[in-house]
C-alpha cells in the first residue's frame, strides 16, 4: 500500500504539468518535479501504461498548431540547428561541459527558457524541469535523466524533424474533416496508444502494444461493430505460418506436442477436430488446417476482443499479460492492438445499450461468460500513423518513426 501510496502521490505532480484536470493539457512550464520517485524504473513502467488523455491526435485544431511549430522549425534548421549531446548519462548533480550543450539543445526546442545561465555547466533544477518535458512530449517517462534513449531522441536532427512535422501535417489533415464531431477510436501506432474521442475530447488514453517492425500494424479506417466476452481465439494466418508451425516442429523434434501444451484445438476443411497425435508438423499438413484456443486464463485475446471490419485479420483485445505496456517500446504484436485498461474502453463503446456499464464489463471478466454484444451504434475507428504534431496549447509531439514511413532514415526510430 505505501508503495501504492507513493507513486500516486508522484504521479499526480507530473500530471500537473498537463494543467487543470478538466482540461488535460500539457503546460511546457509547469512544475515537473516529481519527487525522487522519477528515477526508478518503477515509476517509469508505470507512466508508460498510464498515459493522461491530453488532447486528441487528430483534432482539427491540431492543423494550425503544427504549421506554426513547422514555421518555428524551419527558423532553427535555417539557423543550423542543435549540436549533439555527447554520449554520456547525465542527471541531476553534474558539473559537465555536455549539460552546457544539454541546455541549449532544450532551449532551442523550447523546453527550457533562454536567458544565460549563472553556472551553464550544472545540470540544476531547471534542466532537470527541461529534460522531464522533453521526455514527456516525446514518449519518453519523465525521469529528468539524460540516458540512451533519452539522448537518442535529443540528437535526431532539427531538419528531421521539421520533415516529420510536415509528414504529420499532411497525415492528420487526411483526418480532420471526419473528427470535427461524434465518437471515434484512434490508433496512433508510433505512439502505441489508443484514444477514445468525443466531440473533440479525449474521453480516455490507454497504452498498446502494436505490431512488430516485421509484422506491422496496418494504417486502416473502419468502424468498431461489436464486442466479444471471453473469446476463441482464431489464429490468424500469419501466427500460424511464423509462430505455431515453427514451435510446432521444434517441440515435435524433442517428443512434444505444442497444441497440448497451449491448449489449442486444430481443425480440417471440413470443420473436422483433430487428434493432435496425428498432426505432422514437419509435413505441409499444419497448412491446411485450421487453429482454435478456447476461452481462458491463457487465451491470448483476454475477456475481450473488440471487432471492425478490415481486410487484414486485426482487431482490438485484452491480453492476459500487461508487463509489455509498462514498456517504452511497444511493437510486439502480429499486427492486432493489444489494449491496456480495455474495460475502460469497452465501457466507453456501450454507452447508451441497454444493461450495459463499467460494472457489467468488469462482470464478464470476472465470471468468464462468452457473449457477443453488438454495438447500439457502430464507432468510427481510425488506425493513423502520426510521428510529429502539435496541440492547441503550442507544445509539439515526436514519437519514434517506427516503421519508417517517414523517409527520414533510421535516428527517427532507433530510441
Amino acid at each position: 500500500m505505501a508503495t501504492v501510496l507513493a507513486f500516486l502521490g508522484a504521479f499526480a505532480v507530473v500530471l500537473a504539468a498537463f494543467g487543470p484536470a478538466s482540461a488535460q493539457q500539457w503546460n511546457p512550464f509547469a512544475d515537473l518535479s516529481a519527487s525522487n520517485s522519477s528515477s526508478d524504473i518503477g515509476f517509469a513502467r508505470r507512466w508508460q501504461a498510464n498515459p493522461p488523455p491530453g488532447y486528441p491526435t487528430l483534432s482539427p485544431a491540431n492543423i494550425a498548431a503544427t504549421q506554426k511549430a513547422i514555421k518555428r522549425y524551419q527558423e532553427i534548421v535555417k539557423d543550423g540547428g542543435w549540436k549533439t549531446i555527447p554520449d554520456k548519462k547525465l542527471a541531476g548533480g553534474n558539473n559537465d561541459p555536455a549539460v552546457e550543450i544539454l541546455r541549449q539543445r532544450l532551449q532551442l526546442s523550447g523546453d527550457l527558457e533562454s536567458g544565460d545561465a549563472w553556472m551553464p555547466q550544472q545540470f540544476d533544477y531547471s534542466v532537470e524541469k527541461a529534460v522531464k518535458r522533453f521526455q514527456a512530449t516525446n514518449g519518453l517517462a519523465p525521469t529528468g535523466i539524460v540516458d540512451k534513449r533519452t539522448r537518442a531522441a535529443l540528437n535526431v536532427s532539427a531538419k528531421t524533424r521539421l520533415k516529420q512535422l510536415k509528414k504529420g501535417l499532411s497525415r492528420i489533415r487526411q483526418y480532420t474533416s471526419k473528427t470535427k464531431k461524434g465518437r471515434y477510436v484512434v490508433v496512433n501506432i508510433p505512439s502505441a496508444q489508443i484514444e477514445a474521442v468525443e466531440d473533440d475530447k479525449v474521453v480516455t488514453r490507454h497504452a498498446g502494444v502494436v505490431g512488430k517492425v516485421s509484422r506491422p500494424s496496418p494504417i486502416l479506417s473502419s468502424s468498431i461493430h461489436e464486442l466479444n466476452f471471453n473469446p476463441i481465439w482464431r489464429l490468424p494466418p500469419t501466427v500460424v505460418s511464423k509462430d505455431l508451425i515453427p514451435k510446432g516442429r521444434q517441440m515435435e523434434k524433442a517428443g512434444k506436442d505444442v497444441l497440448v501444451k497451449y491448449g489449442i484445438d486444430a481443425y480440417d476443411g471440413s470443420g473436422r477436430k483433430l487428434d493432435p497425435e496425428k498432426i505432422r508438423w514437419s509435413s505441409s499438413q499444419p497448412h491446411g488446417l485450421s487453429y482454435r484456443q478456447k476461452p481462458g486464463k491463457d487465451n491470448p485475446l483476454g475477456f475481450v476482443k473488440i471487432n471492425f471490419h478490415n481486410g487484414h485479420s486485426v482487431y482490438l483485445h485484452d491480453t492476459p499479460s500487461d508487463n509489455l505496456f509498462g514498456r517504452n517500446f511497444r511493437a510486439a504484436s502480429s499486427g492486432c492492438i493489444r489494449v491496456h485498461n480495455i474495460e475502460d474502453l469497452a465501457a466507453w463503446l456501450l454507452e447508451g445499450k441497454e444493461g450495459w456499464n463499467k460494472s457489467q464489463v468488469v462482470t464478464m471478466r470476472e465470471t468468464g461468460e462468452s457473449k457477443d454484444v453488438r454495438l447500439k451504434r457502430p464507432v468510427r475507428l481510425y488506425f493513423a500513423y502520426i510521428t510529429a504534431w502539435a496541440t492547441e496549447d503550442g507544445v509539439v509531439q515526436f514519437r519514434r518513426d517506427l516503421y519508417g514511413k517517414d523517409g527520414v532514415g533510421s535516428d527517427a526510430g532507433s530510441y
